[in-house]
């Protein structure tokens, strides 16, 4: 065990590193698009507080084509965007895109499915009362469902963590590069092992806390 530490210690460390930034800038950017997709998907349905059946049918197609893609194969496909935007496409910033593409439509989509769980009788109360469309948005229907919407970003980390592996294949760095580097290219299964275990534990630990914060935001 010690010798194992001392020889992949570094390079673990390094790779769980870059495996976190990957997550978290993919997460924050995807965020800020999928939250307004999903809102527009909310409001534009029908019945819905600003209906329009060619904005609905546009979005929610654009997201369900995205969402149809395997990622693995959306990696390769939007190479040149990737490049024109990121300036590279490989290392951490050079598989950012890709996740984000990948990621934002699963969070709007997720978020559409939470938002609409809101009771409908707390929306018209709130609409009979004058208050502006925004204002329920933002303090009635996010807030009710804000344990959810928990729930659903949690299942969305742990999918960016996956594809974070995935990425491995384009020399994006980041644990699943080194799994695939070493551990099956250079014939080193402890190191596959030793990836495999870190990242069920990051797995658990983001699943339980995402389980906490949404049980507690419902218990208020």
């Amino acid at each position: 065990m010690a010798d194992f530490l001392n020889q992949w210690g570094g390079a673990i460390w390094d790779g769980f590193i870059q495996t976190m930034q990957m997550t978290v800038i993919s997460l924050l950017f995807s965020i800020i698009i999928g939250l307004p997709l999903g809102v527009l998907l909310v409001l534009t349905r029908k019945n819905g507080q600003l209906e329009n059946v060619v904005i609905y049918t546009v979005v929610n197609s654009v997201i369900n084509v995205i969402r149809s893609i395997p990622f693995i194969i959306l990696l390769f496909f939007i190479l040149p965007f990737t490049k024109a935007v990121a300036g590279t496409t490989i290392g951490v910033r050079g598989v950012i895109v890709p996740l984000v593409v990948a990621c934002a439509p699963f969070i709007a989509r997720l978020l559409e499915s939470a938002m609409l769980e809101v009771n409908r009788g707390v929306i018209e109360a709130y609409q009979s009362m004058g208050i502006s469309t925004p204002k329920i948005i933002w303090h009635v229907i996010i807030r009710e469902a804000r344990s959810s919407i928990i729930l659903g970003l949690t299942i969305a980390i742990i999918g960016l963590i996956g594809e974070t592996a995935m990425a491995g294949f384009v020399g994006a760095g980041g644990l699943g590069d080194l799994a695939y580097q070493f551990g099956y290219v250079r014939f080193q299964p402890d190191v596959m092992y030793a990836v495999i275990i870190i990242l069920i534990v990051i797995v658990q630990i983001v699943q339980t806390i995402g389980n906490v914060v949404a049980r507690r935001l419902k218990k208020n």
